[in-house]
């Protein structure tokens, strides 16, 4: 059994193909950013000493890591169009992103505070430090530098599954494969090349992530100068 490939006829859709990319790099973008201040409100929320509060955002977690994130997009994309909300596919995509991204930050962000000694705040209200200072400098830094591998992962995640935003055609990379192998008969060699760009993408985010890490933690890039 003889199998030609055929790649030049799917490389002459580069431009497709290199847009898609950057529509996929930009739903993770805003995702990773408001999923972030979600997750840690939400996590924030968690630890509320307001049975309420803790008991709503308790829930809106289990409901979302216990629900497929494509029934999550159908259920944001039909639910806003039934009450009248009509908004593009790109702003439907990245609002159940966020919800779906920011119920995982909020657990990975949730098991950072509690990794921060009781004592060293008590230590910070000893020393007479304002609840804002108290909890920036104290709680939220030291425990976001707890779990920012854990926390890039998991934004990683969230690029690679924003392909099954072509459910509900977000112009983002798997849905410009789908097109293109729908055009030129090439399935294989499309999704190769669509496979390559995703792993591309992903060391992209990844490497990005790693510097962004040096900015905010320079305590840890001097350790492991040291070391």
């Amino acid at each position: 059994m003889n199998i030609e490939l055929d790649f030049p006829a799917v490389l002459e859709r580069w431009p497709s193909f290199l847009s898609g990319a950057v529509l996929t790099l930009e739903l993770a973008l805003f995702a990773t950013v408001f999923g972030a201040l979600l997750g840690t409100l939400a996590a924030v929320g968690r630890g509320a000493h307001r049975a309420l509060i803790a008991g709503a955002c308790k829930a809106y977690v289990e409901a979302i890591r216990n629900t497929p994130l494509l029934v999550q997009i159908f259920l944001v994309y039909f639910g806003l169009a039934s009450v009248g909300l009509k908004l593009s596919a790109f702003t439907v995509a990245v609002a159940a992103l966020t919800i779906n991204v920011g119920a995982y930050t909020a657990e990975i962000m949730r098991a950072g505070f509690e990794a921060i000694p009781r004592g060293q705040i008590e230590a910070a209200e000893g020393l007479a430090l304002s609840r804002f200072q108290i909890y920036w400098h104290i709680i939220l830094l030291p425990a976001v530098e707890r779990v920012y591998p854990a926390l890039t992962s998991q934004f990683v995640l969230l690029m690679l599954a924003s392909s099954i935003c072509s459910q509900i055609s977000a112009e983002e990379l798997t849905a410009v494969a789908n097109y293109v192998q729908s055009d030129t008969y090439r399935a294989f060699e499309t999704y190769i090349i669509v496979a390559v760009l995703y792993i591309l993408l992903s060391l992209v985010m990844r490497a990005g992530f790693w510097c962004l890490g040096l900015v905010l933690f320079p305590r840890r890039r001097r350790l492991g100068t040291a070391l």
